[in-house]
């Protein structure tokens, strides 16, 4: 069945504008505008981003005509939203304990893409973040991790170690924000059936 719908969660103060999503987003409308694209905003509030989400892909087509791409804590989200829609999955540098990590981020926080907007990360949202934890569960869609040992924010070692069943691919070097993503789109399209023909950019034929 081939991928008909396409998810991006951006990852924590960060927006639909982010590099990343951008290039997402670009490819998508130029090379794919049969394919229903969506990058949402998602609100601080980890319960409301979810239920955010489950409602704009309630119509969408699940299992392999559905991937969803996350980044940092948009991945700990995809991983929650490919249990459920039991799709594949691409996570960049996702956040493997956002509940742990985030804690010290209470209290105000700018927007990364506009610092004049402000949000309030709250305590509640700690406990919003274990809920939607799925580590234990096992994946009920193929997976891609692409991990920076570069990382400057998140330890790529502890995800690696979250998701030993995914196709990994651990770059030397490289950043939180995986600056050299335009090099890797390729093949997280051709592991999301979206570049037909083109391998997947990992070694492997498509």
């Amino acid at each position: 069945m081939p991928t008909t719908h396409l998810l991006y969660l951006h990852g924590f103060r960060s927006s639909p504008q982010s590099t990343k999503a951008r290039l997402v987003a670009a490819h998508m409308a130029r090379h794919r505008p049969e394919v229903t694209f969506w990058c949402p905003q998602l609100p601080p509030s980890p319960r409301e981003a979810m239920a955010l989400v489950a409602r704009g892909i309630a119509d969408w087509p699940q299992g392999p005509a559905m991937a969803v791409i996350g980044s940092s804590l948009g991945g700990y989200y995809a991983s929650w939203v490919a249990q459920h829609a039991r799709c594949a999955s691409v996570l960049l540098n996702p956040a493997v304990n956002p509940a742990r990590d985030l804690a010290r981020h209470i209290g105000e926080q700018t927007a990364w893409h506009n610092p004049e907007e402000r949000f309030f990360f709250r305590p509640e949202f700690i406990g919003e973040l274990q809920t939607l934890d799925v580590r234990h569960q096992p994946p009920a869609g193929p997976q891609l991790l692409i991990a920076a040992q570069g990382d400057e924010v998140l330890d790529w070692r502890e995800m690696v170690a979250r998701y030993p069943q995914a196709r990994q691919r651990v770059l030397p070097g490289g950043d939180h924000a995986l600056s050299d993503f335009a090099a890797h789109l390729p093949g997280v399209l051709a592991f999301c059936g979206l570049e037909d023909g083109l391998g997947d950019g990992l070694g492997n034929p498509g």
